[in-house]
Formats: structure tokens, C-alpha cells, sequence
């Protein structure tokens, strides 16, 4: 209805998982990376959970579309079958002719081409979506499929993807077999205010949109609230929010326009996850999305450094530091080291001691990338935007710590603005960035949600 309007080519917010609409910010493209790196060299089951309508069923559409063609894939959509049914399910996927045939037969027959396949070079990936509504039996079932070795590789990996209520049903402890066997977990993070509007105009482009930004920030707050960051929400109350500025003869999507969209919506502020748990998922997700994205990447360059904190942790971070780190660090998209937000002090003004700390650093920084020997640090947070002023305070700070020698800032680019990373010292290894987390000021460790950055090559 509105399409002509706004000139578009189609739909921008439909909910239905289309991947030309794929949204890699909030750690979503940075979990596909890692998805599809895990899935082509390493071994284990991965779990991916995320609240109702974060994008759990477009993530794995994406991985379907993006692994390469030796793995092949098995799409479970239902995910209430039996025991019996699932097994049916797996071999029709995979051609097998098991009608009338007992579960055992058909087990071995599965078996059977599982091997045939892993001796071809070829790898079998089962995607189970909404795996929180699984029976336990049928887990089970799949757990035992995954034992399954062909000399020194498996030819079976199983990807779950579930609400959070997966977590409770893994906990239990019948379950605790298959819990064992799932070596990473990933969290789906919800759209944070600032990446919101990144997120609503880049639906308006992908459906032809080329006009300015029309959100204001008025309606971008009440979409926040109202939709506490989760897709399917934001996509309801923006297509309806588009259609009463259709209705209005306007192009500008106001509070009014949104306010409207939320009373026919029925769609009020809901609490989810406790800032705690989401805290503490982030972090893991956070260390094992910095070690896998480094090795495997995409050629296309990623827009977003994608990441969330939440009010517990603005609070006990310093109040002059409006900042927000990201959830992982991806060498390959990063920005070219050579491109300055601010003018790095020269030898002479180093020398002289003229040159401001921020000055200081950012030359530091630019001289870490030249190191030999170093390969990582500590990222300890990602402002969005340089803000020399407060920039200048967490240093001044840092220096007070003792620590100033140990910070290191590299520029960096999101969302079409020029931001700024705070590094912490340098470590000849992943691993040795990751152990070195827990040696941080404790200051460090209270405010920030750290993640290991690998430098780019």
C-alpha cells in the first residue's frame, strides 16, 4: 500500500525470513562467520540461542545459503518429532529408501551413508530450528548419530538453534551427555538503541528505498522500548508505523506514527533475560567469536563493530565514557589501519612531550599494527564516535591506574562515522590475550565487557 510512497520495491519489514534483508549487526555476522568456520574445520555440536523473534530462523537461512558445497544439509523446521519421525526425516533428506523398516535398520542405514559420504570428502550438517521444543528421546537420538567417527573426523554436525529455554532443558540431568558435546554456544544479542536506526534504514535500502534517514529519534526510542531490540517486534511496529505516515501524506516517521503502530500492535516493553545472564553469555560468546572469526572470514567487508552493554555495566563503568564494545573482533573487516580520526603526533612532538595523550596513544597504536611478534590484545571497549574530550579523560585516568603504557587506540569505522578502539597491551598469541583478561585492573574488569581483537594481516 505504501510501497509508491516511500519508493519502494517491495516490503521492507516483512517478517518472513527473506536473506536479502540479513541484518550482520549485533553479532549477527560475526555468529555466521563463526558458524561457518566451526562447521568446516572443527568438530562438536553447536547451540544458538536468542529470545522470540531475534532472528534465529534468518541466521539459519544465511548458513544454508553460505557454506560451501561439500557440506551438505539437513533443515529439521519441525522440531516436535519423535524419536522414530526424526530418523525418517534424516533419511528421506538424505535419499535412503527406509520404507517399513525398523529403527534399527534405518539407524544403520543412515550410519552406513554418513561414512560414505565422510570418505568422499564430504560433510553432513543437521539444523535443528526451535530446538528448545525437541523431545528429550530425540536430542537423545541425535546425540547418538553424532558419536558416530570415521577415522580421525566426524561426518555428522548438528547445529541447535532455540529460545533460552534450550539452556534449561540442557541443564537437566539426563541431558548432561549431550551438553558435553556442544563446544561452542552463541547468543543472539537484541538490537540496541544505537544500531537500531542502522537497522531500519538499511530494511528501507535492501527494498529500494534511496531517500535520507526518515526515522526520527523520537520514533527510534519508542521502537526500542516497545520491541526491547528483538526483530520481529521492530519489524511489526515499523511497517505499521510506515503505513500511518503513508496515511498522513508524509514521509518522516515520527513518535506519533510509532505510538499508533504500538496501540494496534498491542506491543508494550517486556522483560527478557536479566542483565546478568545476558552479561555473562556476552562474555563467553564474546571470547569464542574473537578465536574463531580471526582465522575464517568473508571477503565482504562488515559496516557494523556489533556489540551491547547493558545499564549495569554503563553504571559501573566511568560515567565520562559513553562507550560500547563489541562482541568480536573480525581482522579481515576491519578498516584500514592507515585511515586517522584525529592527527597522530608526530616524532617531534612525541619527543617534545607536545602532543596530547590521545595523540600519544593513537601513534602507539599505529605502531602496534607494525610490531613483529604481536598478534592480539585486549579490546576493552568501541565508542562509535571520537569524542576527544572524554577520550582524553580515560586516559588521563589510565595514566593514573599506571597503565597508560599498556592502552593502545586504533580508528575505526561504523555505520558511516569514524570511531575509535581501546586496546589493551599486546600478546603474541590468542590464547594469551584471553588468559590475560583476568589479569586487567580490576576497574577494567568490573566496566567493561572485553573481547580479544586480532590484529589484521
Amino acid at each position: 500500500m505504501y510501497l509508491e510512497h516511500f519508493g519502494l520495491n517491495e516490503p521492507p519489514f516483512r517478517i518472513t525470513p527473506i536473506t536479502v534483508f540479513f541484518f550482520s549487526g549485533a553479532n549477527r555476522g560475526e555468529i555466521l562467520d563463526a558458524l561457518i568456520y566451526s562447521l568446516s574445520e572443527a568438530d562438536g555440536i553447536i547451540k544458538v540461542s536468542g529470545e522470540v523473534g531475534s532472528g534465529k530462523t534468518m541466521l539459519c537461512r544465511m548458513l544454508l545459503e553460505k557454506l560451501p558445497e561439500y557440506i551438505e544439509t539437513i533443515y529439521l523446521a519441525n522440531p516436535s518429532l519423535s524419536r522414530e519421525e526424526m530418523l525418517y526425516a534424516i533419511a528421506d533428506a538424505l535419499g535412503l529408501n527406509i520404507d517399513g523398516e525398523r529403527v534399527g535398520v534405518i539407524m544403520q542405514n543412515i550410519r552406513n551413508n554418513l561414512e560414505e559420504k565422510a570418505r568422499e570428502g564430504k560433510r553432513v550438517v543437521i539444523l535443528v530450528d526451535e530446538a528448545h521444543a525437541m523431545p528429550l528421546d530425540t536430542l537423545e537420538e541425535l546425540r547418538l548419530l553424532y558419536n558416530l567417527q570415521v577415522g580421525n573426523s566426524k561426518p555428522l554436525q548438528i547445529i541447535l538453534f532455540g529460545q533460552p529455554e534450550l539452556n534449561a532443558k540442557l541443564d537437566q540431568p539426563n541431558m548432561r551427555q549431550l551438553k558435553d558435546r556442544i563446544v561452542h554456544h552463541f547468543h543472539m544479542q537484541p538490537l540496541s538503541r544505537n544500531i537500531l536506526e542502522n537497522y531500519l534504514m538499511f530494511r528501507m535500502r535492501a527494498a529500494g528505498y534511496h531517500g535520507p534517514d526518515i526515522f526520527s529519534p523520537a520514533a527510534i526510542k519508542l521502537i526500542a522500548g516497545a520491541s526491547n531490540g528483538l526483530m520481529r517486534r521492530v519489524n511489526i511496529l515499523a511497517d505499521k508505523s510506515l503505513l500511518a505516515a503513508f496515511v498522513e501524506d508524509t514521509h518522516n516517521i515520527e513518535a506519533r506514527h510509532v505510538q499508533a503502530a504500538m496501540r494496534d500492535s498491542e506491543l508494550r516493553p517486556v522483560r527478557t533475560l536479566s542483565d546478568k545472564k545476558l552479561l555473562a553469555g556476552g562474555t563467553i560468546a564474546a571470547l569464542l567469536l574473537a578465536g574463531l572469526v580471526a582465522w575464517w572470514a568473508p571477503d565482504n567487508q562488515r559496516t557494523e563493530d556489533m556489540g551491547q552493554r547493558t545499564e549495569t555495566q554503563a553504571a559501573a563503568s566511568d560515567p565520562a565514557i559513553k562507550a560500547q564494545p563489541i562482541i568480536a573482533a573480525n581482522p579481515i573487516s576491519q578498516p584500514e589501519p592507515a585511515m586517522v580520526v584525529a592527527p597522530p603526533a608526530t616524532d617531534t612532538d612525541l619527543a617534545a612531550g607536545n602532543s596530547s595523550l590521545l595523540e600519544q596513544r593513537l601513534a602507539a597504536g599505529k605502531q602496534l599494527l607494525e610490531q613483529e611478534g604481536a598478534v592480539a590484545s585486549i579490546q576493552l571497549f568501541y565508542n562509535e564516535t571520537l569524542n576527544r574530550k572524554r577520550t582524553e579523560g580515560f586516559l588521563k585516568r589510565a595514566d593514573g591506574l599506571g597503565v597508560l603504557s599498556e592502552i593502545y587506540l586504533l580508528p575505526a569505522r561504523s555505520g558511516g562515522r569514524d570511531g575509535l578502539r581501546i586496546l589493551y597491551g599486546t600478546y603474541p598469541s590468542v590464547e594469551a590475550a584471553r588468559n590475560g583478561i583476568k589479569d586487567l585492573p580490576k576497574r577494567y574488569q568490573d566496566a567493561f565487557a572485553t573481547s580479544v581483537y586480532i590484529y589484521p594481516e
